[in-house]
């Protein structure tokens, strides 16, 4: 058979050896020790936020946003003539697609979307859209692409963030720009920006005890809530009061976007 020389000879599906190593110690520590987190922040303390609009050159706008180790990158096309009639409409449509890269988690992601990509690309749509004058670009459509590059907790947060920072690098019309955020209560504490080794886990999780996570899309100049996604076996209490941390650290984010994107006028205005 003829030998394709274009193409490197490895598996099409392959492991990092190592994510087959278990690390027997990391089990046994608690999430919180001495009042301090595994990487040494506090329950309240959101990791280094880093963001960069227009990455992307071909897109009409794009954006790069690090949290932590969490790395997300956004691209938005359009707004594009809609030209089948079934999908006519007066008001501007949102299409979101969320995607894990094959190499953002420990163990390799598929490039095909999985079923967990889909619901948290309707959930991206949801967040974004109470969020976007869709009364501005009739007969068209914006198309929102989210890529993880690195998963270390709170992608899906990031994703969002990202998001919003794209759509305002596109200069599409907002009426709030919507910041995410992700609080993890493991029965004992209440942890803002959970690491991936932090996150609720249905494996681990326990119907007898108090435990889940809980992220919160708002709108912080219109103090609306755009989306809330809930997983786990929380009290009404706990739930609230996650809540409430989630929005105390959106609004602490979106203070840093904005000088991100007083820094983009700026660098277009010089």
């Amino acid at each position: 058979m003829p030998t394709d020389t274009k193409r490197l000879p490895v598996p099409e599906t392959s492991i990092c050896p190592s994510t087959l190593i278990e690390d027997i110690s990391a089990k046994k520590l608690p999430l919180i020790s001495n009042n301090k987190r595994r990487d040494d922040r506090l329950c309240t303390q959101l990791r280094h936020v880093y963001a960069k609009l227009k990455v992307i050159s071909q897109a009409q706008g794009s954006a790069y946003i690090e949290i932590g180790n969490t790395k997300v990158i956004c691209s938005v096309y359009g707004p594009r003539e809609v030209k089948k009639r079934d999908e006519f409409s007066m008001d501007g449509q949102l299409c979101c697609d969320f995607k894990f890269a094959t190499f953002s988690c420990p163990q390799r992601r598929s490039h095909l979307s999985d079923n967990e990509e889909k619901e948290l690309s309707q959930q991206l749509l949801n967040a974004l859209s109470p969020a976007v004058c869709l009364n501005k670009f009739p007969k068209a459509r914006v198309e929102i692409f989210a890529l993880v590059l690195e998963n270390d907790g709170s992608a899906f947060s990031a994703a969002i963030n990202c998001a919003s920072l794209a759509l305002v690098d596109a200069s599409i019309e907002l009426y709030d720009i919507p910041v995410a955020a992700c609080v993890r209560y493991d029965g004992v504490n209440l942890i803002v920006d959970p690491q991936l080794n932090e996150e609720y886990s249905h494996q681990e999780s326990n119907l007898s005890e108090e435990n889940g996570q809980v992220l919160v899309a708002y709108l912080p100049v219109l103090k609306q809530i755009s989306a809330l996604n809930h997983v786990g076996c929380l009290s009404s209490k706990v739930l609230n009061q996650s809540m409430k941390l989630c929005i105390e650290a959106t609004q602490k984010m979106h203070t840093i976007f904005q000088e991100c994107i007083k820094e983009k006028v700026k660098s277009i205005m010089d």
